[in-house]
């Protein structure tokens, strides 16, 4: 038998095919951060035209989040089961409904519905684009090319932001969700048409026809083509979510999905509630959305900074350290700032360390399942902790209408991050190998 396929890309410079499809999955995350985001640029307009009170508003911020918890477990196995390029279909399908549908809502009630559904697309997606950008990557490039990946969150949300300050000048909140129907059905002839199954899925799953949709990647790679699937035993091919508490990763699945829990109710707390926030500190709903994109440049950068740093020194403890610095910046964004650009700097500055926190917490689910689980440990992983961060609005929304003031706040909503680096403590994890086992 030749060469086994996973081998030769693992060790193989990345062809233009392989960059493609790491770019798109980049801009699919981009397009995940805008739809996520979309609702917090709409926020200040539907309290407005529906006149809800912080409260309700931190129950429709935490809508699509349900959305995204169960799509990440469910979808995610999906992926596993029926293949990547197919699950990043059907998971663009949802959302473009989603979203387009959410222009259509007269009520919180039909909102939060759509807001549900557009999430159930947004989690499947996520726990895909991770397994896409690892296994389309060699070993060498692939913890950049995960980060990288996991960037295009605020990238998306940078980009998202502006053309949603000019949006809101001219139209009301709808215009939002009308754009990101439009963008997300976008990629969809784009993800058809430019991203092939993985090579990797297609070795460890050996569906009908997997030799030829192989060597038809291969030879579009710039490689030979392959005699014969490599030997993978019956069990490997058919682990289920319920492999993911056996001996060997059930430490792995609790730690990563308690580290992610953690970390996601400080990031989404900072995220769905600073437009509101800085417009209730005085100034503009533009200057808040400004605001907002400015939390994810720095984002952005801490991604792309982290990416960088993780091809010299352990991912794990650069995640740790971003994780702590996390907690410390949401102290001090609570201590507000009566100046619009000092709050600015100090979001930029949240902004480079959360998202850092959670661009490590991808590249670390990236290397610590195998093949066959890895969308689905993926999924289970986020699904748990995006589920868990519906609390993050809610309860920030409850503490404020209990009277508590931004600084308690910040303080009790940053005190996760700080969990989350604890947990990644206790979590064993040594750099990956080529992934040619089976």
């Amino acid at each position: 038998m030749g060469k086994d396929p996973r081998e030769i890309l693992a060790t193989s410079p990345m062809s233009v095919v392989q960059i493609v499809a790491v770019a798109i999955t980049i801009g699919l995350n981009g397009l995940d951060g805008f739809d996520v985001l979309a609702i917090s640029f709409a926020s200040p307009g539907i309290v407005r035209e529906w006149g809800i009170d912080r409260a309700a508003l931190g129950f429709v911020l935490s809508m699509e989040l349900i959305g995204m918890g169960l799509g990440s477990v469910t979808l995610g196995g999906l992926a596993d089961r029926i293949g990547r390029r197919r699950t990043l279909l059907g998971c663009l399908t949802v959302m473009a409904t989603g979203m387009l549908m959410a222009t259509q809502a007269h009520n919180v009630y039909a909102l939060s519905v759509w807001r549900v559904i557009t999430g159930l697309g947004i989690g499947g997606l996520l726990a895909s684009i991770n397994a896409v950008a690892a296994e389309f990557a060699n070993v060498r490039r692939r913890s950049l090319c995960v980060s990288l990946m996991a960037i295009g969150y605020p990238l998306g949300a940078v980009a998202g932001g502006s053309i949603a300050a000019v949006l809101l000048k001219h139209g009301d909140w709808r215009a939002v969700f009308w754009f990101g129907a439009a963008l997300t059905a976008f990629y969809i002839p784009l993800v058809y048409f430019l991203v092939p199954e993985s090579i990797e899925w297609l070795c460890q799953r050996q569906p009908a026809k997997a030799l030829g949709n192989i060597n038809r990647s291969l030879i579009r790679m710039g490689h030979a083509p392959v005699d014969a699937l490599p030997a993978v035993s019956a069990k490997a091919r058919n682990l289920s979510v319920a492999d993911l508490f056996s001996p060997q990763l059930v430490r792995i699945t609790l730690l990563m999905s308690f580290a992610y829990f953690l970390h996601v109710i400080s990031f989404y707390f900072i995220v769905k509630w600073v437009p509101v926030i800085v417009v209730g500190l005085g100034f503009t709903v533009p200057a808040a959305a400004g605001v907002l994109v400015w939390l994810n440049v720095g984002g952005a950068t801490g991604g792309a900074v982290l990416g960088l740093l993780s091809l010299r020194y352990s991912l794990k403890a650069l995640t740790m350290t971003v994780l702590a610095m996390s907690s410390v910046m949401l102290a001090i964004f609570g201590r507000g700032q009566a100046d619009l650009a000092h709050l600015t700097l100090v979001c930029a500055i949240a902004g480079f360390f959360t998202n850092a926190g959670i661009v490590g917490l991808y590249g670390i689910l990236a290397q610590v399942f195998p093949t066959n689980l890895r969308a689905t440990g993926t999924g289970f992983a986020v699904g748990t902790g995006r589920a868990g961060s519906v609390l993050a609005p809610i309860i920030a929304g409850f503490l404020f209408r209990a009277g508590y003031g931004l600084q308690f706040v910040a303080v009790a909503m940053g005190i996760g991050s700080l969990a989350g680096a604890i947990a990644l403590w206790f979590l064993p994890f040594k750099s990956e190998q080529a992934p040619c086992s089976s």
